[in-house]
C-alpha cells in the first residue's frame, strides 16, 4: 500500500438521510444527481435557497437504505431543520450521526477499504466517514489537507465564502461536478439554470499567490482603485479569492496591483476551471 497522508475533519459533521423514500426526496431538492451516488461513488452538491444561494455544500455518501452527508458543522442544525420542513409526508428519516461518526480524509497515497474517490476533483484524494473510535494510519493535521485544498484551488462553504451568500457557479461548482444541468427540478435550479445557459457567472473562485503572510477571509481583494471580491481561506502564500472576473482581468490588462490587505497578490485560474477570462468591459453582459 503506497504510504500517503490522513486526517479526521472536526469541523465537518455527518447526517443520515435513509428510509425508502431517501434518494428521491434527496433527487428533488440538493443540486446532486443522486442517481449516480453508489457504494463507490459519493455526489459532491449543495443545498439552495429558492432564490439559487448556498445554505449548505456537502459530500454525499450511499448508506445502507440511506445516504450520508458529510457537511459544515456550522450548516448542520439548518440544514436539518430545513430538510425536516421539506420532508412532510415522505417516508424519510432524517438523524444528526455527528457524536458517533468522523469525516476523515487520505491523500497522496493508496486509500483503506470504504474510502471513496473525492467527487470534485481526482487530485483531492479520497474520503469516508467512518466510526468516532476509528483510527488513522500517518494520520496528521486538518490544516495539512486545507493546505493540500487550497493549493488546487478548490473553495468550501464556511472558509472560502459565507452560507446564502454565494450561487453555485461564484465558487466554480459547475466544474467540480457539483451541478445537474439534465436531473429535472430542485430548489433553485431556475436560477442556477439561467446562470449556465446565459453564461453570466461573472464572479469565481480563483488561486491567489502573495508577496507576504496573506490577510483573513473575508479581506476586500482591490486592484485599479475598485473592490474586485474577497479573499478566502489561505494556507502560507497561497490562498483562495471569489474574484468579480471582468474587473481582475481590467487591472490585470492596466498593470494595475491587485492587492489584499496591503499585500500584493497574483491570480490564477485553478487547473480544473473551464470557464476563462472574460472579454469585454465589466458593465457587458448580466450578473
Amino acid at each position: 500500500m503506497r504510504k500517503g497522508y490522513s486526517a479526521v475533519l472536526a469541523d465537518r459533521g455527518v447526517v443520515r438521510i435513509g428510509g425508502a423514500e431517501a434518494r428521491g426526496f434527496l433527487q428533488n431538492i440538493v443540486t446532486t444527481d443522486m442517481d449516480r451516488v453508489a457504494v463507490d461513488r459519493a455526489g459532491f452538491g449543495a443545498l439552495l435557497s429558492p432564490q439559487g444561494k448556498i445554505l449548505a455544500d456537502f459530500l454525499v455518501f450511499a448508506d445502507d437504505g440511506g445516504f450520508l452527508i458529510d457537511l459544515p458543522k456550522a450548516a448542520l442544525a439548518d440544514f436539518v431543520k430545513r430538510m425536516t420542513l421539506y420532508r412532510l409526508r415522505a417516508k424519510v428519516e432524517i438523524a444528526d450521526l455527528s457524536t458517533e461518526r468522523k469525516v476523515a480524509v487520505f491523500w497522496r497515497g493508496d486509500a483503506p477499504d470504504g474510502a471513496v474517490p473525492d467527487p470534485r476533483l481526482a487530485e483531492l484524494g479520497h474520503r469516508a466517514i467512518l466510526p468516532g473510535d476509528a483510527s488513522l494510519e500517518n494520520e496528521t493535521s486538518a490544516d495539512a489537507w486545507h493546505a493540500h485544498r487550497i493549493a488546487l484551488g478548490v473553495p468550501e462553504g464556511g472558509r472560502d465564502f459565507a452560507f446564502g451568500e454565494a450561487f453555485p457557479h461564484d465558487v466554480d461548482m459547475d466544474d467540480l461536478d457539483g451541478l445537474d444541468f439534465r436531473k429535472g427540478c430542485y430548489v433553485g435550479q431556475e436560477i442556477v439554470s439561467r446562470m449556465q445557459h446565459r453564461g453570466t457567472a461573472r464572479r469565481r473562485a480563483v488561486i491567489v499567490t502573495g508577496e507576504g503572510a496573506l490577510p483573513d477571509a473575508g479581506t476586500s481583494v482591490e486592484g485599479n482603485g475598485k473592490a474586485l471580491g474577497a479573499m478566502g481561506s489561505h494556507a502560507g502564500a497561497t490562498g483562495i479569492a471569489l474574484l468579480r472576473l471582468d474587473r481582475t482581468r481590467l487591472a490585470l490588462d492596466s498593470g494595475a496591483t491587485i492587492s489584499a490587505g496591503g499585500v500584493p497578490l497574483s491570480v490564477t485560474l485553478p487547473a480544473f476551471a473551464r470557464f476563462g477570462w472574460p472579454a469585454g468591459s465589466e458593465d457587458e453582459g448580466a450578473a
